[in-house]
């Protein structure tokens, strides 16, 4: 199909991109501190850390790395933490040491924490020592050389600094009491990386920045291998989207997605390094009145976010009295964006509320809607530069204008493969293309929508689950017989997990189920709608039907 969206293209915008521009995510900062090194940074906790004073710790931390932990390029640390100020420091610090990051989910279970760990070969952890007690239940199934733990209040001076843990951990209690063994403090850390000397280390376009965990097309997670060519090009397609809209070095972004979330790590942290905004930390968005405290302290020129954080705050009083005359660019992703919210939201800020599409596999961006549209238009946008689409059939024709079938995506932002599977890799990757799973169309102006998944995924709040993880916890449960996971339509979240099930026990209750599963399963994905039943819906060879289900 001719590339029709090129003409919808707003003028500033370039149609390619230079992938050779940058050798590694790390050269975007380096760029960055040179020309902006005395602009803020990141705000987290009421302290400010400039491009300057952020790259010098980066600098310390991966000193750390390479000299006291003997860590070498290609090793593998997670990060486990929400968005505080040392995240972009351990970050960074890893990526400059040639170290590939494997973000990991704070709310993780010790069941999928350890099987993360496991399957990615993470040897160390950056860990907030809230979620300590997760890392210790989890240890049994994993190896770990190395554990740095942080607390909340690290990056702060003192006495700011001792103030806040005490808080945190006595007061709030939000600490617990978790034996870990052989620990090493982030406070200690970085003071013996500032005594060190860094060795530079080369990294290329084909070393690997991050093992991003998903949940593919179907079953247990795993890790896309995104390289740093895959990182920057779609770094540098974002910006080559946005950045002409973008006073550089005088943007202001909230973030108050969960950098260890791909949508809001690139473009939040790694695209907004690039136009060197300030970036506003927001560690706990789901404290709406605290949220809205920060939001008046630091007026925003650009936010983010998914179609439920858009609705809560709009339901916030405190939210709607702001003043939003600084406001000039809003992104949702990670969800589709609702009409309802949508025009709540530019009749309240006067500025549209723009969706773009992406998947942890494209790192993570395909399409973004024009910067220059008046309103919310229904579509997920066209194609950023340098990237091909197309929809196929299930014989892998190509279809024409709005006729409906799968998305498929070509460009330098595709991944490199799944981790250590290489058949689940050939059955999404095919001559460069990536097979989405998602149901769309095109129009003739080349605009893309969403229609359907063909996934079985259940997406609550922006966030994948997938059926039969839940499945097979449910099952774990002696009292079930049968299970079916689905996904039930939410006016909040989207849609929220729903089981359809067969009792073994005829005294089983849905509390018992659900009480079964918080234990096993981070808070979005414990089934909200329990439905018990006679019988599933099979097909002759005796698999469950979910679509009979969702009818």
């Amino acid at each position: 199909m001719e590339k029709v969206w090129l003409k919808n293209y707003p003028e500033k915008v370039q149609q390619t991109i230079d992938t050779d521009r940058y050798a590694n995510l790390t050269d975007i900062l380096s760029e960055t501190v040179e020309k902006y090194g005395d602009k803020p940074a990141v705000t987290n906790l009421g302290l400010t850390l400039t491009y300057s004073e952020l790259a010098q710790r980066v600098n310390d931390f991966a000193a750390y790395l390479q000299n006291d932990l003997g860590l070498e390029k290609g090793d593998k640390p997670a990060l486990m933490m929400p968005n505080l100020l040392q995240y972009p420091i351990a970050l960074f610090g890893a990526l400059k040491a040639g170290l590939a990051v494997v973000n990991v989910n704070p709310l993780y279970t010790p069941r999928e924490l350890a099987h993360q760990l496991s399957d990615s070969g993470a040897k160390s952890i950056v860990i907030l020592a809230n979620f300590s007690d997760t890392l210790a239940e989890a240890l049994d199934k994993v190896e770990l050389d190395n554990i740095i733990v942080t607390q909340v209040g690290d990056v702060c001076p003192q006495p700011k600094r001792f103030v806040v843990n005490f808080v945190v951990k006595y007061i709030k209690k939000m600490v617990p009491k978790a034996a870990l063994p052989n620990t090493i403090n982030f406070v200690d850390a970085l003071q013996k990386g500032k005594r060190s000397t860094f060795k530079k280390v080369e990294i290329g376009h084909d070393d690997v920045a991050f093992l991003q965990y998903t949940g593919g097309t179907t079953g247990v997670a795993k890790g896309a291998v995104l390289s740093h060519k895959n990182m920057v090009a779609n770094v540098q397609q974002t910006y080559a989207w946005m950045g002409p809209f973008l006073d550089e070095g005088n943007e202001t972004i909230i973030t108050a997605l969960p950098l260890y979330h791909i949508f809001s790590l690139c473009v939040n942290c790694l695209l907004f390094t690039k136009a060197a905004g300030h970036n506003i930390y927001i560690t706990n968005p789901r404290d709406m009145k605290d949220f809205c405290k920060s939001l008046r302290a630091y007026p925003f020129t650009t936010l983010t976010g998914v179609n439920t954080l858009f609705n809560g705050l709009l339901n916030q009083e405190s939210f709607r009295q702001l003043d939003f005359s600084q406001l000039k660019l809003t992104v949702g992703g990670g969800m589709a964006v609702q009409k309802s919210v949508a025009e709540e939201w530019q009749k309240l800020t006067k500025t549209p509320l723009l969706e773009g599409y992406g998947l942890t596999e494209t790192s993570p961006v395909v399409s973004m809607n024009p910067l220059d549209l008046e309103a919310y238009n229904g579509t997920i946008g066209l194609p950023v530069p340098s990237t091909d689409v197309q929809i196929r059939d299930e014989e892998g024709n190509e279809l024409g204008f709005d006729e409906p079938g799968e998305l498929w995506v070509k460009g330098p932002q595709v991944m490199v493969e799944y981790l250590g599977r290489p058949k689940e890799t050939d059955e999404v990757l095919q001559d460069g293309w990536l097979a989405t799973g998602d149901m769309a169309t095109i129009d003739k102006d080349g605009f893309l929508r969403i229609v359907d998944r063909k996934k079985d995924m259940i997406l609550v709040s922006g966030f994948n689950v997938y059926p039969n993880e839940i499945e097979d916890i449910v099952a774990l449960h002696p009292g079930v017989l049968e299970v079916a996971a689905i996904g039930e339509p939410d006016d909040v979240k989207g849609e929220v997990v729903k089981i359809v099930v067969v009792k073994k026990d005829q005294s089983l209750d849905k509390d018992t189920l659900i009480e079964h599963c918080r234990e096993h399963l981070t808070g979005y994905k414990i089934p909200k709608v329990v439905e018990f039943r006679d019988e599933l819906p099979k097909s002759n060879v005796g698999k469950i039907l979910r679509k009979e289900l969702r009818k």
